[in-house]
């Protein structure tokens, strides 16, 4: 009889953790009502990470994911507030609910994948290195980042391949990109990996440190989109139609003219060699 009822609790608490379980995988996706009731968007954001979203010499937050957001709040009629976070401060105030999704430039990692989703592509690119003029920083592949330091902030998938092939991480908080192309120039670090299109408006914008882009070592063919919470489907989906509209009236291909000098919302004609896992 003992056997019999403790058999019986086993069965019972099986029972309620399937329907917990049950219960938490059907629960209403309200993420879409919710900002529709406000009529607000919150966005987080850097405000550090040029073109895509920095301070101008008016001292406004401005950048092409920023002004993407902005022409998505305007197609769907609602305000939209920017919080600023560092990336894993932006990450964490997605997954806390706190913004409804975030605007920086955000690619897609396998870790990131199991509790983020991306919009629609807002920007198509490869990836780069810069590295300093005089000696190119002795990297001429990614082989070569072996011993080198490189420059980024920390948990970013750049500074993950980085490490993957060899190099010493020299970490930073959402610093401006005068602070990284300078500590490159004078030999506090060697390297920094990012987004291609990025890099090129860096460096054209800072023309008096000298770096450069390293020619012809270009991998990564990527898509760049907001990042969402996997659970706010409804959101993301209000998100992608109003993406979809500004594509085809041409606004998503104007904004990009304007921070990029051409059209990022298209896949580049740049060959891309290699594809480089940071997981």
């Amino acid at each position: 009889m003992k056997k019999w009822w403790i058999g019986l609790a086993l069965v019972m608490a099986g029972v309620s953790l399937v329907a917990c379980g049950s219960n938490e995988e059907t629960k209403e996706d309200t993420s879409w009502k919710k900002v529709e009731d406000k009529k607000e968007l919150t966005v987080a954001t850097s405000g550090t990470l040029f073109p895509s979203s920095y301070y101008n010499d008016e001292n406004k937050l401005t950048g092409y994911d920023v002004e993407v957001a902005k022409a998505v709040a305007k197609k769907l009629a609602l305000k939209i507030n920017f919080k600023e976070y560092n990336v894993d401060g932006q990450v964490t105030a997605v997954n806390r609910g706190e913004a409804d999704f975030a605007a920086n430039d955000f690619g897609m990692s396998k870790e990131r994948s199991k509790k983020f989703s991306l919009s629609s592509p807002i920007k198509y690119s490869f990836d780069s290195m810069i590295v300093r003029k005089s000696d190119s920083s002795g990297i001429n592949s990614l082989k070569d980042l072996k011993g080198k330091k490189a420059a980024g902030e920390p948990n970013t998938s750049y500074m993950k391949i980085a490490e993957k092939y060899g190099a010493k991480a020299v970490t930073y908080d959402n610093a401006t990109n005068d602070q990284y192309l300078t500590d490159v120039a004078n030999g506090r670090t060697d390297v920094i990996l990012n987004d291609y299109y990025l890099q090129k408006m860096s460096v054209a914008a800072l023309p008096d440190i000298p770096v450069k882009i390293l020619e012809d070592v270009y991998f990564n063919a990527n898509a760049t989109g907001f990042l969402f919470d996997k659970r706010d489907q409804s959101l993301k989906t209000k998100v992608n139609a109003a993406l979809a509209d500004l594509k085809k009236d041409g606004t998503l291909k104007k904004i990009s003219k304007q921070y990029f000098d051409t059209d990022v919302s298209v896949k580049p004609k740049q060959k891309v060699t290699e594809k480089v896992s940071a997981d």
